[in-house]
C-alpha cells in the first residue's frame, strides 16, 4: 500500500512545483488516476477538472483512442533522433497540421513544449529579416495582456506589467508592446487598431513580427476581442512589411468555436505555433508552422539553416499520439460540444456578474472566466472548489475553467455549481470583519 503521507513529505521539501515556494505552503493534492473529466486522488476523492490540465485534455483523460495509438507506437519505437531520420508518425502529423491550419502554413517544425514553440517562431522571424538582408529587423512587436510562455525570448513578449518584466526585466531583450486589443467580439473601437498602426509607422524598419493571441487572449485575463482586429493587424503587417505570429497554443484544435483563432477571421499568420491540445494532453508536444516564404527566405540566406534542433523532436510516440487525438476531434461533434458549454455558461455564470465583488464575466467557446475585484482570493477559492468535488486553478484574480470538451451535463453542472459556491463563500467569508 502506497504511503501517500510520506511520499507527500518527500514532494514538499524536495520536488519544485510550478509557480510555487519552496516548501510549498499550498501542499499538492496527490493524484492516483485520472479517466475522461474526473482526477481521483489518494484519498479516494474524485474532482470534476474544470482545467482539463492547463487547457491540453479536450477528450478528458486516457481517451481509449488515443491511449491506443500510444501503446502500438511505444512496442514499435518510442523514440528516434530526428536529426537525418525520419518515420511515419511524424509524416503522417505534419500532412494532418499542413491540411488543417489556415491555407499556406505549409512548413511543420516540431519540438516539445509551447514555449518551445514560440521560441522557434521568434528565431524564424529574425532569422527571416537576417536572410533577406535587413538585420536591423531584430525586435518584436507584442500586445499588452498577452501570454507566450516562460523562457527568456518568450518572457521578453509578455504582459510588461503584469508578466515576468518585475524579476527579469533587466535581463530580457526589448521590444515594442501595442496596446491590448479592445474587449468584446462585437466592439467597433478601432483605437487600438490606430495605436498599433501609428508605432508601426514609427518603428517598422526595426520590427521583424508581430505576436499575438488570436481572438482572445489567455493567461494575460482571458479575454476576447473582434475578429475585424486580426484582419486588421494582417493588413497591417503586409502594409509595414513585418511577420505575423500567431501564438495558438492555447486557441488552438477548437475551444473557442473555430478549428483555431485565426479561423474567426480567416486570415493566414506567417508563422503559427501550436501546443497543449496537439496531442489532447497524453503527452508533451508542440510545433511551429510557418509559410514557404519563410523557410524560402531562411534556407536560401546564411546560413541556409533554421538554427534550432531538439533532442527529442518529433518524438515518434507523441506524433502517434497527435494524430490520433486530430482524428477524435475531427470524428467527433467538437462544434456542438463547444457550443452546448457555451450556453451552460452564459446560464450558470454570467449572472455573477451581478455581484459587487465581480468586475466582470467573460465567456467565449468552452471557456468561461470570472474576474474578481481582488486578487488575493485565488488559494482559498481553490481549496472551496475542492470541498466541492471541482479542481480549479485560479490565478490573481482570475477564476476560470477550460473543461473538456465531451464533459457530460451533470459533470459541467457540478463544475458551475461548485466554482459558484467557491467564489460566493470567499466573498462572504472576506467581508466578514
Amino acid at each position: 500500500m502506497t504511503d501517500w503521507p510520506r511520499l507527500q513529505a518527500f514532494d514538499r521539501d524536495h520536488i519544485w512545483h510550478p509557480y510555487a515556494k519552496m516548501p510549498n505552503p499550498q501542499p499538492p493534492l496527490a493524484v492516483t488516476s485520472t479517466q475522461g473529466s474526473r482526477i481521483t486522488l489518494a484519498n479516494g476523492r474524485e474532482l470534476i477538472d474544470g482545467m482539463s490540465s492547463w487547457w491540453a485534455a479536450i477528450h478528458g483523460y486516457n481517451h481509449p483512442d488515443i491511449v491506443r495509438a500510444m501503446h502500438a507506437q511505444i512496442d514499435t519505437m518510442p523514440h528516434i533522433m530526428f536529426g537525418g531520420l525520419t518515420h511515419e508518425p511524424a509524416i503522417q502529423l505534419a500532412q494532418q497540421l499542413v491540411k488543417l491550419s489556415p491555407e499556406g502554413l505549409e512548413k511543420v517544425f516540431f519540438v516539445d513544449s509551447g514555449s518551445v514553440a514560440m521560441e522557434v517562431a521568434i528565431k524564424m522571424a529574425l532569422q527571416y529579416q537576417i536572410s533577406r538582408g535587413k538585420p536591423s529587423k531584430s525586435r518584436l512587436l507584442s500586445i499588452k495582456g498577452g501570454y507566450h510562455g516562460d523562457t527568456f525570448a518568450t518572457m521578453a513578449l509578455c504582459d510588461p506589467d503584469n508578466g515576468m518584466h518585475t524579476t527579469f526585466g533587466p535581463l530580457l531583450p526589448r521590444h515594442f508592446f501595442a496596446p491590448r486589443p479592445n474587449p468584446g467580439m462585437d466592439n467597433t473601437d478601432n483605437s487600438d487598431i490606430e495605436a498599433l498602426e501609428t508605432m508601426l509607422a514609427k518603428h517598422h524598419d526595426q520590427i521583424a513580427a508581430i505576436t499575438l493571441e488570436p481572438i482572445i487572449q489567455g493567461a494575460g485575463g482571458m479575454r476576447p476581442y473582434r475578429p475585424a482586429y486580426l484582419k486588421q493587424v494582417r493588413a497591417l503587417c503586409d502594409r509595414f512589411d513585418v511577420l505575423l505570429i500567431a501564438d495558438e497554443i492555447a486557441t488552438g484544435f477548437g475551444r473557442t468555436g473555430e478549428l483555431f483563432g485565426c479561423d474567426w477571421a480567416g486570415i493566414t499568420p506567417d508563422i503559427m505555433a501550436l501546443g497543449k491540445t496537439l496531442t489532447g494532453g497524453h503527452i508533451t508536444l508542440a510545433a511551429t508552422l510557418a509559410t514557404e516564404a519563410v523557410s524560402d527566405t531562411i534556407s536560401q540566406g546564411e546560413p541556409g539553416l533554421l538554427m534550432h534542433g531538439p533532442t527529442y523532436m518529433a518524438n515518434p510516440l507523441a506524433c502517434a499520439a497527435a494524430s490520433a487525438n486530430i482524428d477524435t476531434l475531427l470524428a467527433s461533434p467538437w462544434r456542438d460540444n463547444i457550443a452546448r458549454i457555451q450556453r451552460h455558461f452564459e446560464t450558470h455564470l454570467r449572472p455573477l456578474n451581478e455581484q459587487d465583488s465581480v468586475k466582470d464575466v467573460r465567456i467565449l467557446g468552452a471557456i468561461a472566466a470570472v474576474e474578481l475585484t481582488r486578487a488575493d482570493l485565488g488559494p482559498r477559492i481553490q481549496d472551496l472548489a475542492v470541498e466541492q468535488g471541482v479542481w480549479l486553478r485560479p490565478f490573481g484574480a482570475l477564476i476560470y475553467t477550460m473543461p473538456a470538451y465531451n464533459i457530460g451535463h451533470s459533470d459541467l453542472t457540478r463544475l458551475t455549481d461548485g466554482m459558484k459556491t467557491a467564489i460566493d463563500q470567499a466573498l462572504q467569508e472576506s467581508a466578514t470583519p
